[in-house]
């Protein structure tokens, strides 16, 4: 009986796990809601004052969405001054909601992936994942190893989904 070998171990092929790398800090929302005057006016003195006697610890090495969830008419300075406070604290930060903030982590997350190690190679992006991953983040994927990648396939390596093959030239 000859041995058992592993080919797809054995190949070039690279499984790319998002789920191995994805940011899982807890994300927080900083509403600027709580701090308008009868739901419906930012008032620069105290708004400043309420800020300064924050306690920022709160934010520590979590992913913070600065929005106003109030119909109310907010300057633009006053998320930006929100910001200043937790440059330094949060581990990131955006102006926008959740939805936002997740836009802002795959960017930040996928700016960071060592592009080089997947050029020529045919990569397999795992699907199955315990880790919540937003769908925009493997379209992005697709955008960045598409360029790169001899092929890119989706799933598992036992059982893939060929998405595309680079031309041969």
């Amino acid at each position: 009986m000859s041995e058992l070998i592993n080919r797809v171990a054995a190949s070039s092929i690279v499984s790319l796990n998002m789920e191995e790398f994805y940011p899982q800090e807890e994300r927080m929302v900083f509403d600027l809601a709580d701090y308008l005057e009868q739901g419906l006016v930012l008032r620069e003195k105290e708004f400043r004052a309420a800020l300064k006697a924050m306690e920022w610890n709160q934010f520590e090495g979590k992913w913070v969405a600065v929005t106003c969830s109030a119909d109310a008419i907010v300057p633009t300075w006053a998320f930006m001054l929100v910001c200043t406070y937790l440059e330094g604290k949060a581990r990131g930060y955006c102006i926008g909601d959740l939805v936002v903030l997740e836009l802002v982590i795959v960017e930040e997350t996928l700016s960071k992936l060592p592009l080089e190690s997947f050029r020529d190679r045919s990569v397999i992006i795992k699907g199955c994942s315990k880790v919540a991953i937003p769908l925009f983040a493997y379209g992005r994927l697709v955008a960045m190893l598409q360029r790169e990648a001899k092929s890119l396939l989706f799933g598992e390596p036992c059982s893939t989904v060929p998405l595309y093959k680079k031309a041969k030239t």
